[in-house]
C-alpha cells in the first residue's frame, strides 16, 4: 500500500476527508518510526527502510490513535460529570510487533 492510498483509508477511519494531508503525512511518518524502531531495534539501516507489509494496518491505527489524541496529548484516562474515558496507549498497540533480532 503507498502513502496515497494509506491517506485515503485514515480519511475512512477517521470519517474525515477534509483533513488535510499533510497533517496525515506527519502521523504517517511518527507511526512509521515507531514500528521500525520497535521491528528492528538494533538495526539502524532497517529502521531508515519502510512498514513491512504486515504492519501497514497496524501503522493506520496507531496513526489514528494519534491523531484522534490531539490535545488530549499525556492523558491517559479522563473523568468529567461521572463520564469516564480510559485511552489505548501506543504501548498496547505496538506490543504487535516481534522484534527482529540477530545474533553476534
Amino acid at each position: 500500500m503507498d502513502n496515497v492510498e494509506k491517506k485515503e483509508q485514515l480519511k475512512i477511519i477517521l470519517n474525515d476527508s477534509s483533513i488535510d494531508d499533510k497533517i496525515l503525512d506527519t502521523y504517517l511518518r511518527i507511526s512509521k518510526q515507531k514500528i521500525l524502531n520497535r521491528r528492528f531495534p538494533f538495526d539502524e539501516k532497517r529502521r531508515q527502510g519502510e512498514v513491512p507489509d504486515e504492519y501497514e494496518m497496524l501503522q493506520l491505527e496507531l496513526a489514528c490513535t494519534l491523531i484522534n489524541k490531539r490535545g488530549a496529548e499525556g492523558e491517559s484516562a479522563h473523568n468529567e460529570n461521572g463520564v469516564s474515558r480510559n485511552y489505548r496507549t501506543e504501548s498496547d498497540i505496538l506490543f504487535e510487533i516481534t522484534p527482529l533480532v540477530g545474533v553476534i
